[in-house]
């Protein structure tokens, strides 16, 4: 009864979606449990770039059951518009899709909320929020008071709902508007949008926990899809600068109703050097030509935003704390290619803050703000290593820098990806 679970164990933006892609084959469902419309997973088919930020990656894999499980908070005209340019591109199978009736779902007094309110620290700093209501959503969802989960657009309370919660939010939201600006939401307006998307969806939406229980019961295949990365995690990350979710190995439960106990095989994504978008420290960040060599090699823009990512060298202190964090027992290495060409390559294998050298991931912000980087200089390679598709193929360099990732993590590196495409990705059999 194999589950498998894919975990960005960085910022984000690891490359999860052609790691699903590949695994979605092996599996009988493939579930998105947490985060929302702000997580962008690019899968590429041949010639064709598909990018998709709430529908699970499976969606492109005939036989596959794709599921937004109920920790996912859902905009519904953004599911709508995945599936619609997936069936001009003639591609994808819809049929196949299930959405969580408990799915919180994102309304327009979220976005609003989302403009009016400061996404920064008390120092300044922006959190780096994309501004898609997600955490206005995951806000209303623990308040209860003002929530609407996708099952509740069927009830015949659904109109009376949305005016309860028009009348609080119109209230909130002209005092965060400057005087003038706030144009007041039309509950009637509202409803009968959300009424057009409820129809829609009609055919997908069930009750998926009782689904993924069942499946797991009998013995179905379940491929869990991360979210985000683990740094970014609402309570073991690098809070404040944290998305709304548990984006590690930790939500899975919570997020798709399925127990750990129906779970082993946890893969851990990992960048081969460190991105990040938006505010909150970075230790290896590199603001200079050597991130601007990244940032250009690997096309380091967000999937869903096109903000530009901060780049930096490999981090093995955090990759160490999110891979004990989410249960990892096996690393995919992404973007190797994105190195060749540098001299030498530096790893952090320690941090040192105030005078003195640890090996343990900071728990509190200020900390880590301090951390400046113990770095292994490691030789580079020169070749371009696209066109490998054995282990024994890469440089010897490579292949050592790949083992030394698996020394300092401690678990074995046993996946690597060269290039987008499904077929440039190597299976390791040997280190």
């Amino acid at each position: 009864m194999p589950g498998t679970c894919v975990i960005g164990l960085q910022w984000g933006d690891e490359a999860k979606g052609k790691i699903v892609d590949r695994l979605t084959r092996e599996h009988d469902f493939v579930v998105r449990y947490q985060g929302g419309a702000n997580a962008g997973h690019t899968v590429v088919v041949g010639d064709q770039v598909y990018k998709l930020s709430l529908l699970p990656s499976g969606i492109l894999t005939p036989g596959v059951t794709c599921v937004i499980a109920s920790g996912v908070v859902v905009n519904p005209a953004r599911v709508i518009e995945e599936l619609d340019d997936l069936a001009k591109r003639g591609a994808g199978y819809p049929e196949n899709l299930r959405i969580s009736d408990r799915a919180h779902v994102i309304f327009p007094w979220h976005f609003a909320e989302d403009r009016a309110l400061d996404k920064s620290t008390s120092d300044g700093e922006n959190i780096g929020t994309t501004g898609r209501g997600i955490g206005p959503c995951y806000r209303d969802k623990v308040g209860r008071a003002h929530a609407i989960r996708l099952g509740d657009m069927y009830r015949s309370t659904f109109r009376s709902q949305v005016e309860h919660v028009v009348a609080a939010k119109n209230r909130v939201l002209e005092v965060l508007y400057p005087p003038g600006e706030f144009k007041p939401l039309d509950a009637s307006q509202i409803f009968r949008e959300y009424t057009g998307y409820a129809e829609r969806l009609r055919p997908h939406v069930c009750d998926t926990t009782e689904l993924l229980l069942t499946a797991a019961e009998e013995g179905k295949r379940l491929l869990f899809e991360g979210a985000q990365g683990a740094l970014l995690d609402v309570d073991h990350g690098t809070y404040p600068f944290v998305t709304s979710s548990n984006s590690s190995g930790v939500g899975i439960a919570s997020g798709s109703g399925v127990p750990g106990r129906h779970i082993n095989r946890c893969i851990g994504i990992v960048k081969a050097y460190s991105t990040r978008v938006g505010g909150g420290p970075f230790p290896t960040e590199q603001d200079n030509p050597t991130g601007q060599y990244l940032r250009d090699r690997g096309n380091e823009y967000g999937t869903v935003t096109r903000r530009p990512r901060r780049c930096g060298w490999l981090d093995a202190v955090a990759l160490r704390y999110t891979s004990r964090l989410s249960g990892v027992d096996m690393l995919a290495v992404m973007l190797l290619d994105v190195l060749s060409g540098l001299e030498t390559l530096q790893v952090c294998t320690a941090y040192e803050i105030d005078g003195k050298t640890s090996v343990r991931f900071p728990s509190h912000v200020d900390d880590l703000r301090r951390a400046k980087p113990v770095y292994e200089t490691l030789p580079g390679w020169k070749e371009e290593i696209t066109g490998c598709r054995t282990y024994e193929a890469l440089p010897a360099n490579a292949r050592a820098y790949l083992r030394r990732i698996g020394e300092l993590v401690k678990q074995p590196v046993g996946m690597v990806s060269v290039g987008p495409e499904r077929e440039q990705t190597i299976v390791v059999s040997k280190m």
